[in-house]
């Protein structure tokens, strides 16, 4: 089993209509037509959406989503047309809202890394290949690729996990041509964060993006959705504490991850029970990685924000 553990009921707001709730986000459709996107503070691991929220989490990652957007605006073009919060809405919204052009999504996580962990590391301790690509002997938990690459995935629903696939299957569900742009987008912004996150004495590890289509009288182009490059979605690690041969400190759910594979937590991640509720260290520990990241990358403080 998975998926939530206590799943929420969607806030009814006039002139909005409920699409979909996520593992973080809820989605709504506006009257114009355009979708409503609101982060909640909700945080998943090993495919449970948790019982126990991270304050400021949905805040956190629409803001620094924001701002890399603008970091990126000159590689692709994103999806967001206004921070606005719909009229009625709850106050709670503030800061976590973005209305955004509804596209044509692809079925595709594209994901880049940039250095060898998680799923990536596993399959090359079994086969020296990830997703297919084959690398170089002596790599180790945390080393360096000899370049970034493009290792793609599906998109699972709540409750399941994505699967790694490689580029040729990639090809094959959405043409050689979309395949081809999807890996040239990804590695070109993949390259533009982590130049401008080792200024900021972070590295970032590996990132998943997604994209969709938006018609113009030009044609289809290609935009970015979502969030983008927030813990959530990406691993964040300290520069400084860098060393290949060991699992990595990060800005991101790893205290979460962490306290959930302890006797302390009495779960047993194998069984269908579900995850328990956090306790407050962890919380606390966990949103103070978040706003570190914001802040480390932004260089603004996050009382100034809100």
């Amino acid at each position: 089993m998975s998926g939530f553990v206590e799943k929420p009921e969607p806030v009814q707001v006039p002139g909005l209509t409920h699409l979909h709730t996520g593992k973080v986000r809820d989605l709504y459709r506006n009257e114009a037509g355009d979708l409503v996107m609101v982060a909640s503070d909700r945080m998943s691991a090993y495919d449970w959406v948790l019982p126990t929220e991270i304050p400021d989490k949905g805040r956190v990652l629409t803001q620094l989503s924001l701002w890399w957007f603008d970091q990126l605006s000159d590689l692709v073009p994103h999806h967001v047309l206004s921070t606005e919060v719909p009229a009625g809405a709850p106050a709670d919204w503030a800061g976590r809202t973005t209305v955004c052009k509804s596209l044509n999504m692809v079925p595709v996580e594209c994901v880049a890394r940039g250095y060898l962990t998680g799923s990536g590391l596993v399959e090359y301790d079994e086969s020296r290949t990830v997703c297919g690509l084959a690398l170089p002997e002596g790599l180790t938990d945390g080393s360096e690729l000899p370049a970034p690459i493009f290792t793609p995935a599906t998109k699972a629903a709540v409750g399941d996990h994505d699967e790694n696939v490689s580029y040729e299957e990639v090809a094959r569900q959405v043409g050689a041509e979309t395949a081809a742009l999807l890996r040239q987008t990804t590695l070109a912004v993949y390259g533009r964060a982590r130049d401008i996150a080792r200024e900021r004495g972070i590295i970032l590890a590996d990132t998943k993006f997604e994209f969709g289509f938006e018609s113009t009288p030009d044609g289809d182009r290609l935009v970015i959705a979502d969030e983008v490059l927030t813990p959530d979605s990406s691993r964040f690690w300290p520069a400084d504490q860098w060393q290949p041969g060991r699992t990595q400190p990060s800005y991101d759910k790893q205290f979460v991850r962490n306290w959930l594979t302890s006797p302390a937590s009495g779960w047993d991640r194998k069984s269908e029970t579900p995850p328990p509720p956090l306790p407050q260290e962890i919380v606390d520990a966990t949103r103070a990685k978040y706003l570190e990241a914001y802040e480390l990358l932004t260089g603004k403080t996050w009382s100034d924000s809100f």
